[in-house]
């Protein structure tokens, strides 16, 4: 049975608050709660707890009702790690709001998998100052009835920022090719579509906007927070689609294609044509991206690779290996910086924005991790 997007409404947590929502919500959410019943209040409930576990960073209020002592204790090793992080920066999460959907449902008598969604808006405090990190990320849920009690058995987090390894050479897999069709009342151009003919080399007889301006941090930082939770109907979206975006968010800041023809060399897009795809490695995939701006081989702007993330300006770009395997799965774009002048990055496939920069917060991140760091240099920069 299948029950898409069934909106569970918005749940709100501060430290020292019990589980109910804040007053100008209650009269609504009160209504929520009581008109679910079974496993669907509990899921409810689990909502309201992931929160209080979060903002306290201690999955201790989750054992009420979670019988996966593998998930709390991985939880509990997330924690660990920003609890820690969170100290150094001298940062606290002060209120998380939370709007969860579950977006697909399997019913077998005592038994229920659901694969559940959840926005949610994070309030940082640092230094006496505030700033807001939005995240929606996905979990599947076991659940199972126990002599008339619902308990959750299993948490499943969907990991979706760890990648299959590819490189630029092997990327042409199946999860680069996921097709979406959009009507023509969803489109809604924000920036041109993108025009691939940007290489004079190549192609003479089409008119280039110049190549002589300047790298534009905040026009793909602008972009970067307008598409952070949804895609651009203008161009593809894929099921690992970070490297895709962070192309957008470049290209919109004026970053000049390389256009080849070859998905293996430059870095352009074109979209689809007769069903094929074009566009290259290095648009789409982690690691070419990364690999293609450590060589200098992109014609027009540039990239410098600095050596820690304090070096890093709006618009510039971060890589993740999530195992220190040299393959650098997950790309971010810098869209703000927090209160020590860190910075804060926007993200797809898991969609992020202003989330700070070294993942600990998230189940992707090891103690293997490796980053690579990108200042995207621009005219001005090349005549220094």
């Amino acid at each position: 049975m299948n029950q898409p997007y069934v909106l569970f409404g918005t749940l709100s947590m501060e430290p020292g608050v019990p589980l109910m929502p804040r007053s100008s919500e209650m009269p609504q959410q009160a209504v929520e709660s009581q008109r679910l019943e079974g496993w669907k209040a509990i899921v409810h409930h689990y909502v309201a707890l992931n929160n209080q576990a979060d903002l306290e960073l201690d999955s201790t209020p989750l054992a009420a009702i979670v019988m996966d002592v593998d998930h709390l204790v991985r939880l509990d090793a997330k924690y660990d790690r920003m609890r820690r992080r969170e100290q150094g920066r001298q940062a606290a999460l002060t209120r998380i709001e939370t709007k969860a959907r579950l977006l697909r449902v399997n019913e077998s008598g005592t038994e229920v998998s659901a694969l559940l969604g959840a926005d949610s808006s994070r309030l940082v405090q640092q230094h006496g100052r505030e700033y807001t990190e939005d995240r929606r990320e996905c979990e599947r849920l076991w659940l199972q009835n126990q002599n008339g009690n619902w308990r959750i058995i299993r948490i499943e987090p969907v990991v979706a920022e760890r990648r299959p390894r590819y490189g630029a050479s092997t990327a042409e897999a199946d999860y680069l090719l996921q097709d979406f069709e959009f009507s023509a009342a969803d489109k809604k151009p924000y920036f041109p579509k993108s025009l691939p003919y940007i290489n004079y080399d190549i192609l003479t007889d089409f008119k280039h906007r110049s190549t002589e301006n300047n790298y534009y941090r905040d026009r793909a930082a602008v972009y970067a927070d307008l598409w952070w939770d949804k895609p651009n109907p203008e161009y593809e979206e894929f099921d690992v689609n970070c490297t895709n975006y962070v192309s957008q968010c470049l290209f919109a800041g004026g970053a000049p294609m390389d256009y080849t023809g070859k998905r293996e060399s430059g870095w352009w897009y074109r979209g689809r044509d007769g069903g094929k795809e074009w566009w290259s490695y290095s648009w789409a995939v982690s690691n070419a991206l990364q690999a293609q701006l450590r060589s200098g081989g992109w014609r027009g702007l540039q990239a410098v690779e600095v050596d820690s993330a304090d070096k890093l300006d709006l618009g510039d770009l971060i890589f993740y290996d999530w195992n220190g395997e040299g393959r650098f799965q997950h790309s971010t774009i810098v869209t703000a910086f927090d209160i020590q002048g860190m910075p804060l990055v926007n993200a797809n496939t898991v969609s992020s924005r202003h989330r700070f920069w070294d993942y600990r917060d998230s189940y992707a991140w090891t103690e293997l991790t490796q980053y690579r760091f990108f200042h995207i240099t621009d005219r001005t920069d090349l005549l220094e």
